[in-house]
């Protein structure tokens, strides 16, 4: 969790946990402008164009795209929707069980079995 998005506290966070030259991929947040000066390689997608997805080696592959990010963040809120939030105490927690929900999701009945092997070691 951040204090807040100014660039001075994004950049160190960005640079600690990706690789100089690293492709990102964004939506049109204008903060992620400072991306390729910080020295990465960075493309975006512009939502408010109706532009979601992008191919852009003419093989129909979408190789611009944040579906994957926005897909964990809707699991999240719809996770604690019923809940009626998160508090800032447990917000921590609720995203790591979110995380580990939204990266097991393809085990089916193997996660019943990766969340037992968690909580006995």
């Amino acid at each position: 969790m951040m204090a807040n998005v100014k660039p001075q506290t994004i950049e160190p966070l960005i640079k600690e946990t990706s690789a100089p030259g690293t492709l990102v991929c964004t939506d049109a947040y204008s903060m992620y402008a400072r991306l390729c000066v910080w020295g990465y390689d960075h493309k975006r997608v512009t939502h408010g164009r109706g532009e979601y997805v992008r191919a852009e080696g003419g093989d129909g592959v979408c190789e611009v795209q944040v579906n994957t990010m926005e897909e964990f963040w809707s699991l999240l809120r719809s996770g604690l929707r019923p809940h009626w939030g998160s508090s800032q105490e447990t917000l921590l927690l609720d995203l790591r069980c979110c995380e580990f929900v939204h990266n097991a999701r393809k085990r089916d009945k193997a996660l019943f079995h990766a969340i037992i092997e968690l909580l006995v070691i």
